[in-house]
């Protein structure tokens, strides 16, 4: 993402710093290219294995057409999905990590990428996140897809 998206994709992401203009700063001089954020504020966020998480992504994206915010970690060992607040208060799930208020994330910039943790689905700016109970449903069913596939 590039130009006005990436740059709306930044003020939103921004806005949840103690300080958006050094989060600014920092994120266009940074070596990783990463800044600190805090969960719960604007959104939080729901973290799984990779596994579950890019199966989950493929049904979200069948479902939706384009999911709101996931992150990939270094690695690509876990995903997180960003989701309205509150969200990781009441998230109960086997293997399932929720990050809100008192948590913070490492977030890379929107426009850029970096050998650290990326951007799966870039934020679009407009504060467009992933609906909890449709998240909720595609993990059901990626588990299951994953439960058949083991199974062979």
């Amino acid at each position: 993402m590039t130009g006005t998206g990436a740059r709306a994709a930044v003020q939103w992401l921004a806005a949840v710093a103690p300080d958006p203009d050094a989060c600014r700063w920092a994120w266009e001089r940074s070596i990783l290219g990463v800044a600190l954020l805090p969960a719960g504020r604007h959104w939080d966020v729901l973290i799984t294995p990779a596994e579950l998480g890019l199966a989950t992504l493929d049904v979200m994206s069948r479902l939706v057409g384009r999911p709101g915010p996931v992150l990939a970690d270094v690695g690509d060992a876990r995903l997180g999905f960003f989701v309205p607040v509150g969200t990781a208060a009441r998230w109960v799930g086997t293997g399932t990590r929720a990050a809100g208020r008192g948590t913070w994330i490492a977030v890379p910039h929107p426009g850029r990428v970096t050998g650290g943790a990326r951007w799966l689905v870039v934020p679009d700016g407009s504060g467009t996140l992933n609906d909890p109970a449709l998240l909720e449903r595609a993990m059901h069913e990626a588990a299951a897809h994953l439960v058949r596939r083991q199974a062979g």
